[in-house]
């Protein structure tokens, strides 16, 4: 059984600092693609960043230059490290594993980052 769990969200004033971990089991993680993306209310969910199996980590605009996805192999983790926060960086941020070779998609349950003076 997949599970895939999301923390590190909170409250910090703009121009701080958070990092989200996802952990996941259940996958092989050497095949697995690992993203973040986020909800802000009233708005679609959107990508933020992804490690892909192979290849380069990609970031959505807004986040380019203070964010970064890391991958910790030996603990099936993930995390999204965020600096320069600011108050549209405001979500629910969810962790997503795409598994090959069918590209399986599984989710985490969110979790809420708030960035506010």
């Amino acid at each position: 059984q997949v599970q895939v769990v999301e923390s590190g969200g909170g409250l910090v004033q703009p121009g701080g600092s958070l990092r989200l971990s996802c952990a996941a089991s259940g996958i092989i993680f050497s095949r697995s693609a690992m993203g973040w993306y986020r909800q802000a209310p009233g708005q679609q969910r959107e990508l933020v960043a992804v490690s892909p199996v192979a290849g380069s980590t990609n970031y959505a605009d807004s986040v380019k230059g203070r964010f970064t996805i890391t991958r910790d192999s030996a603990k099936n983790t993930v995390y999204l490290q965020m600096n320069m926060l600011k108050t549209e960086d405001t979500a629910v941020y969810y962790c997503n594993v795409r598994t090959l070779p069918l590209g399986t998609a599984y989710w985490g349950q969110g979790t809420q980052v708030t960035v506010s003076s």
